[in-house]
């Protein structure tokens, strides 16, 4: 009994020896030993569409990154035929456009990044006189915030002009304009108040600090010019609060 079920397992593995040899013998036969040409550009697809192939390949952007510069070292290396005449207009060109490209992102960086306000010596929402800022600028002075008073007494100076109709001060306006305009009126004067504007942008918008002498200078011109007559007028518009001698 022992010898039959031995010689039928036998003969069942020699059935299935036989039917995976018949089977091999077909797949072999189906694969054409020497493939014509459509049938080899047909496998070598079939075989390079698997994923494995696609993910070996550089993307998009790499072939383009790899293009751009390879064709800049091409202008360096003369491989690309250019002239030599032509590479430093080509290196200026692109630096240029780096530039453009970055003041588009970043902006034009701005003489004081602690500022956030405008150039200008009033904001649109200043609508102070002149009498009463030169108030706020005493006010500084006594503390000793001279950077502080030094500003508000140019825009004093500047209030007292625009109220006297001698000088146009608007929102944005900046200091050198109103020491320019003032000028025409204040020849005379044309100096000390290109001074006192550079002290202005200096303290408020460089950082720099400022001194008590600086501020008696600009106090001094403020004073002065409040007690003169422009350019051209036969009367004088006279500023009352600072002829008479200031808040001090």
């Amino acid at each position: 009994m022992i010898a039959g079920i031995v010689v039928g397992a036998g003969s069942a593995q020699a059935a299935a020896l036989t039917q995976v040899s018949a089977w091999a013998r077909d797949v072999a036969l189906a694969v054409p030993v020497d493939p014509d040409a459509p049938e080899a550009k047909r496998l070598l697809l079939e075989e390079l569409s698997k994923p494995g192939y696609a993910e070996a390949q550089p993307s998009l952007f790499d072939r383009i990154s790899q293009a751009i510069w390879e064709w800049l070292m091409s202008l360096f290396t003369g491989g690309g035929g250019t002239p030599d005449g032509l590479l430093p207009a080509i290196v200026v060109t692109i630096v240029v456009v780096a530039i453009v490209v970055a003041l588009l992102i970043w902006g034009v960086p701005r003489l004081n990044r602690r500022s956030a306000g405008d150039p200008g010596v009033f904001s649109a929402e200043d609508e102070r006189d002149a009498r009463q800022i030169r108030v706020d600028a005493e006010r500084a002075a006594h503390a000793g915030d001279w950077s502080l008073a030094i500003a508000e007494r140019f825009r004093a100076l500047a209030r007292s002009l625009s109220e006297r109709t001698i000088v146009t001060v608007t929102p944005g306006t900046t200091a050198h304009e109103v020491a320019t305009r003032a000028a025409t009126s204040f020849p005379a004067s044309s100096d000390r108040l290109a001074h006192t504007a550079r002290a202005f942008d200096e303290v408020r918008y460089l950082g720099e600090p400022g001194t008590a002498e600086r501020y008696a200078d600009i106090a001094r011109l403020d004073d002065d010019l409040a007690g003169q007559a422009p350019v051209g007028f036969d009367s004088a518009p006279v500023d009352g609060a600072s002829a008479a001698g200031g808040l001090r």
